[in-house]
């Protein structure tokens, strides 16, 4: 990670969260200062999911926590069922993920596509045009069209606030 502070769940309302997470049928879980984060892919203070479950401590990282609902958000049903810490899931559904994370961080007041872009850059996110917000802007066409065939965003780039089936 560079020098640059990341927004995380201390900076922003945790009901905001909770709200955004349950639109999508999952449970947002805080998790007490230094607890283990269960079903967490990366370890330390990064998200982490256990079939519906969100978990996360005031420490996770906004860019994380959207990261680790978008998966859920995006994978079928049946893996949705056994799901526990990773996610799987081919690479146009990883694309797809995280252009979706980029679009709900505007659903977060103090975050927005600009700090999403910014903070997905600072962690090491990579794209091979650089940059997150190149990436979204110019490289992204195939995970947009992925979203709207498994209907999870309209034609509008607008979430429709389902999970794919």
């Amino acid at each position: 990670m560079k020098n640059q502070i990341i927004l995380t769940c201390q900076d922003v309302s945790i009901p905001i969260l909770t709200r955004l997470v349950a639109r999508f049928g999952m449970e947002l879980v805080l998790l007490q200062p230094d607890a283990v984060i269960l079903g967490s892919y990366w370890g330390e203070s990064e998200a982490g999911l256990i079939k519906n479950r969100l978990y996360v401590r005031l420490d996770t990282p906004i860019h994380s926590l959207l990261h680790e609902a978008c998966h859920y958000i995006c994978m079928d049903e049946q893996r949705r069922q056994v799901l526990h810490t990773d996610a799987g899931g081919e690479y146009i559904e990883e694309d797809s993920v995280c252009y979706l994370q980029i679009l709900l961080a505007d659903y977060i007041p103090e975050m927005g596509k600009a700090r999403m872009w910014a903070d997905m850059d600072a962690w090491g996110y990579t794209f091979r045009l650089g940059s997150s917000q190149a990436w979204f802007e110019e490289d992204a066409t195939e995970a947009k069209q992925w979203l709207l065939e498994h209907n999870l965003i309209n034609t509008n780039s607008c979430p429709t606030w389902s999970v794919r089936i």
